[in-house]
C-alpha cells in the first residue's frame, strides 16, 4: 500500500499550536511567533511545528531574513512542563534537533526577546544566528528545579558559547541571568533599551541583511556552524574552500565592480 507522504507531511502545520508565521515579501522577511498568551509556552507539538516552519522558510525565495519573537511583549517562560509526563519516554529524545532548526536554516535568522527567555524557548533563541533583546530581559534554564537538565540544547549551547564554569552557574544554580550579564557572556549579540528600540533593531538588521548576498550570507553560516566545535586546521580548510566556490559567483563578480564603480552593489 502506497502511503500519503504528502499528506502526513502536511499534517504537521494544520492547527499551529500555540504559533503563528507571516510572510512579508516586501521586506523579504519570514516571521514566527510564538503566541499562547500569557507567557507563549512552547508544547511539544509545536516544537515539531517549528521546525517545519522554519525548513519551509528556507525554501521560500520570499524570504531572506527569519524573525523569531513572541506575542504580546514576552518571548517565551519555556516548555508546556505539565504535559511532559505524558509523552512517551522516547519521544523526547530528538527535541534538540527540532529546535536546532534555526541552525539549519539556510538564510540569517534573528532570535528578539523580551522580558522571558527560559527553558526551551532559550535553547530555541541560542540556535538562532543573532539573539537580541530588551534590557529587562531574563534568561534561565531553569530545569534542574524540576529535577531534570536542559533536553534541547541548553547545556552543549551554553558551555560552548560561554564557557564551561558560566554553564554551571546557570545550570546547576539554576540562576535567572539579566540581559546585560547574559551579553557580556556572548548569550547576546546586543541589547535594546525597551520594546520601542527592539523593534528600531529588528529593522535596521533586517534591511542591513536583505541588502548583502545571500549566497555569501548563507556561505558564512554553513562555515561557522559546521566549523566550530572541530580543529583549526579543519576550520581553515573548509574557509578555503568555501572562499574559492564563491569566487565564481555572480555576487561576487557584481561586489567587486561595485567596489570599482564606487557604487552599492546590486545582489542577485
Amino acid at each position: 500500500m502506497q502511503k500519503d507522504y504528502a499528506e502526513i507531511r502536511g499534517a504537521i502545520l494544520r492547527e499551529l499550536d500555540g504559533l503563528r508565521y507571516d510572510v512579508d515579501a516586501e521586506r523579504r522577511v519570514g516571521w514566527l511567533t510564538l503566541d499562547r498568551p500569557p507567557l507563549n509556552v512552547i508544547s511539544y507539538r509545536g516544537r515539531s511545528q517549528i521546525a517545519a516552519i522554519l525548513e519551509a522558510f528556507g525554501q521560500d525565495p520570499d524570504v531572506r531574513v527569519v524573525v523569531i519573537r513572541g506575542a504580546n511583549g514576552v518571548y517565551s517562560s519555556g516548555g508546556d512542563v505539565k504535559a511532559f509526563p505524558e509523552i512517551e519516554r522516547d519521544g523526547m529524545s530528538h527535541m534538540a534537533w527540532n529546535i536546532a532548526a534555526p541552525e539549519r536554516c539556510p538564510k540569517p535568522v534573528i532570535c528578539a526577546m523580551e522580558k522571558y527567555a527560559m527553558g526551551v524557548a532559550f535553547e530555541l533563541a541560542m540556535s538562532c544566528d543573532i539573539r537580541i533583546a530588551t534590557a529587562d530581559t531574563v534568561l534561565a534554564l531553569p530545569e534542574v528545579s524540576l529535577g531534570q537538565i536542559p533536553g534541547s540544547g541548553g547545556s552543549q549551547r551554553v558551555a560552548r558559547i560561554a564557557g564551561l564554569t558560566r554553564a554551571v552557574d546557570m545550570m546547576m544554580l539554576g540562576r535567572r541571568i539579566p540581559a546585560p550579564e547574559a551579553h557580556e557572556w556572548g548569550l547576546l549579540t546586543r541589547i535594546a533599551d525597551d520594546t520601542d528600540a527592539l523593534e528600531c533593531m529588528i529593522g535596521e538588521m533586517v534591511e542591513q541583511l536583505t541588502s548583502q548576498s545571500a549566497l555569501a550570507l548563507k556561505t558564512i553560516k554553513r562555515v561557522l556552524n559546521t566549523t566550530y566545535d572541530t580543529s583549526l586546521t579543519v576550520g581553515l580548510e573548509v574557509e578555503g574552500h568555501a572562499y574559492e566556490k564563491l569566487r565564481e559567483s555572480e555576487d561576487y563578480r557584481e561586489g567587486i565592480a561595485a567596489f570599482s564603480e564606487k557604487r552599492k552593489p546590486k545582489f542577485r
